[in-house]
C-alpha cells in the first residue's frame, strides 16, 4: 500500500475517533452537570387550590393502534380531576379497526358522564403533528396534556402537573418516562437503561443547568398559548415536539422537567419496531437542526445554551462516523503493524477513553440513581453499548437523509399492548417488512468479525475489545432484524396496510368531532 494512502487511512481514523471523543466529552460534560445539581427536587412554586385549577385537554393521537387504544382511553377516562375542568379528545387517523374501537369506547364512556370527544381524520395531512393542531382548534382548555397510545397514564398525572402551571411564565412540564414491560427481553432492558440516560441525566442536566430541553411528544403539559404563541404545532419535520420544543424557548417560554412525575410506557418488543422509533427520533432530530440551528445560533440566549442546543440536535451525526470507524479499523490495524513506530497505538487510549468511559459512566450513574445499585447496569451495560453500535447503519441513514433529504413522512412506531386479547392477527397485522439495509447491517457484521478475527491473529490485544463491540452490535441488530424477516415472512409497512386497509368499520366523515 502506497505510503499516502496509509498516511490518510491513518489520519482518517484518529480523526474519527477525535469527533466521537468530542461527543464522548459532551456526555461527560452533561454528567458532571447532572452531579452537580443532583440532589435538587423539582417542585411548582405554589399550588392551585381546588376552585382555581385551570380547564385541561387531554389529547389522546393515535393511529391504527388497535391493540393499544382501548387502554389508553380507559386510563384517560380515570384521570381525577374535575369533571367540569376536564376534556379528553381522541385524535384518531386510523385505517383499520382502531377507528371501531375508539369510537365505540367513547360513545360509551360519554354514555357514562366522561367529556370524551372523537376526532377522525381520514386526510393524515401532517400525521401527529397535523392530527394535534386540528384538535387544538376545538381544545377548550387553558393547558393540554399529550398521551400517545403505547402510554397509560395515571389518575393523578394531570393535578401533578397543572400545579406547575401558576408560574405564568411556564410553558411546558414534561414527566418522566417510565417502562411498563422492561424485563420483556434482552432488547427492553437495553432500551429501559437508554431511556433512563436520557431523562435522569440529559434531560436533569439540561433543565437544571439552565439549558435548553425538549418536550418528548407525550407525557407532557402544555400552556395552549404557548404553543400558539411559538407557532403551532409544524410538520416540515418528523419531531414535531422537538421543533416546538426549540421556538417556544426561543420565544422565552419556560420549560420544566418534572422526573419526580412518571408516566409508564410500552417498550418495542421487536427488533423492528425499535429501529423504526429510533429511526424516526434521528431522522427527526437532523431535521431539527438544519431548520432551526441558525436561528438558535442568531438567538439572544447564552453561549452555553446555544453549544449544548448545538450538541443535542447534532448529537446523532455520530452513527455516521460510528460507521466510518467500522469500516477503517481493519486497514488501520494492518497498516499501523507494518509502521516503524507502533507506539502511535497509544493515541487510541485517551481517545477510546473519552468514548467509551463517558457511555459508561453516563449508564450507569443513571441506573443507580433511578433503579438503585450498580449491579443490573454493570450486567447489561456491554449489550447496550453493543446494540447503541449495531443501531449506527439504521440510524447514520437516518440522519442524511434528516440533513439532505426532503421527506416528511411519519412512520408509526407499532404497539403490541394486550395484543393476546385480540388474537395473532392483529399482531400480524403490525408487524414491519424487511428493508434493504438490514443487509447492510448484516455485511458491517460479518466485515467487524473478520476485524476481530484478523486482530486475534495478528495479536492486536488492545484493539479486541473494541472490536467485539462492534461485531457483537452489528451481529445482533442483524440477525435480530434476519431472524424477525424470516420467522414472520414478507409483511407490507404500516403505511401500505394503513392505505389498503379493509373497511369493514364505516368511519365518521373527515374532520368530524362526535360531541
Amino acid at each position: 500500500m502506497e505510503p499516502i494512502v496509509q498516511t490518510f487511512v491513518i489520519v482518517a481514523y484518529l480523526l474519527t475517533l477525535g469527533v466521537l471523543a468530542v461527543f464522548g466529552a459532551h456526555r461527560t460534560a452533561l454528567l458532571f452537570l447532572y452531579l452537580r445539581h443532583r440532589n435538587e427536587r423539582t417542585s411548582p412554586r405554589s399550588r392551585y387550590s381546588e376552585a382555581e385549577l385551570p380547564r385541561v385537554t387531554v389529547q389522546l393521537p393515535m393511529f391504527n393502534e388497535m391493540c393499544v387504544a382501548r387502554r389508553l382511553i380507559d386510563a384517560a377516562a380515570r384521570i381525577d380531576y374535575p369533571r367540569d375542568k376536564l376534556e379528553i379528545q381522541v385524535l384518531d387517523d386510523s385505517t383499520d379497526a382502531t377507528a371501531h374501537i375508539a369510537r365505540n369506547r367513547c360513545e360509551a364512556l360519554r354514555n357514562q358522564g366522561v367529556a370524551i370527544s372523537y376526532f377522525h381524520r381520514q386526510d393524515r395531512t401532517g400525521y401527529k403533528a397535523g392530527a394535534l393542531g386540528a384538535g387544538l382548534k376545538h381544545a377548550t382548555g387553558e393547558l393540554v396534556v399529550i398521551f400517545d397510545a403505547d402510554f397509560v397514564p395515571g389518575p393523578e398525572i394531570v393535578r401533578e402537573l397543572a400545579h406547575f402551571f401558576t408560574d405564568p411564565g411556564v410553558g411546558m412540564v414534561q414527566a418522566r418516562w417510565e417502562h411498563l414491560n422492561p424485563d420483556q427481553s434482552l432488547l427492553t432492558r437495553c432500551q429501559a437503561m437508554l431511556l433512563d440516560g436520557h431523562f435522569a441525566i440529559e434531560h436533569g442536566a439540561r433543565y437544571r443547568s439552565g439549558r435548553f430541553f425538549n418536550f418528548n411528544g407525550t407525557a407532557g403539559m402544555w400552556r395552549k398559548a404557548a404553543i400558539m404563541g411559538a407557532g403551532g404545532w409544524q410538520h416540515d419535520t418528523i419531531t414535531e415536539d422537538m421543533d416546538l420544543s426549540y421556538r417556544a424557548q426561543l420565544a422565552g417560554w419556560k420549560f420544566v422537567y418534572a422526573p419526580e412525575i412518571s408516566v409508564p410506557a410500552e417498550l418495542p418488543s421487536d427488533m423492528s419496531s425499535f429501529k423504526s422509533q429510533q429511526n424516526r427520533w434521528a431522522k427527526g432530530s437532523a431535521q431539527t437542526a438544519r431548520k432551526l440551528l441558525g436561528r438558535i445560533m442568531r438567538a439572544p440566549v447564552p453561549f452555553e445554551v446555544k453549544s449544548e442546543a448545538c450538541f443535542h440536535l447534532t448529537n446523532n451525526v455520530a452513527y455516521v462516523f460510528l460507521l466510518v470507524l467500522a469500516m477503517l479499523q481493519l486497514p488501520n490495524m494492518l497498516i499501523r503493524r507494518q509502521m516503524a513506530h507502533p507506539a502511535l497505538l497509544l493515541l487510541d487510549v485517551p481517545l477510546f477513553l473519552a468514548t467509551c468511559g463517558s457511555v459508561a459512566a453516563f449508564y450507569l450513574v443513571a441506573h443507580r440513581d433511578l433503579r438503585g445499585g450498580w449491579t443490573g447496569a454493570i450486567k447489561w451495560l456491554p449489550v447496550m453499548m453493543a446494540l447503541g453500535i449495531g443501531l449506527a447503519v439504521n440510524n447514520g441513514r437516518a440522519v442524511l437523509a434528516g440533513l439532505f433529504g426532503g421527506d416528511v413522512e411519519f412512520v408509526r412506531t407499532p404497539k403490541r399492548g394486550d395484543a393476546h386479547e385480540d388474537g395473532a392477527a392483529s399482531i400480524a397485522r403490525y408487524r414491519g417488512r424487511w428493508s434493504w439495509h438490514n443487509t447492510i447491517e448484516l455485511a458491517f457484521a460479518l466485515y467487524c468479525v473478520l476485524t476481530l478475527l484478523t486482530a486475534i491473529t495478528t495479536q492486536s490485544w488492545a484493539s479486541i475489545p473494541f472490536v467485539l463491540l462492534f461485531s457483537a452490535g452489528f451481529l445482533y441488530v442483524g440477525a435480530t432484524s434476519l431472524y424477525e424477516g424470516l420467522r414472520l415472512g414478507p409483511r407490507q409497512s404500516v403505511a401500505e396496510l394503513g392505505e389498503q386497509a379493509p373497511s369493514t368499520h364505516s368511519s365518521p366523515s373527515p374532520q368530524s368531532m362526535l360531541s
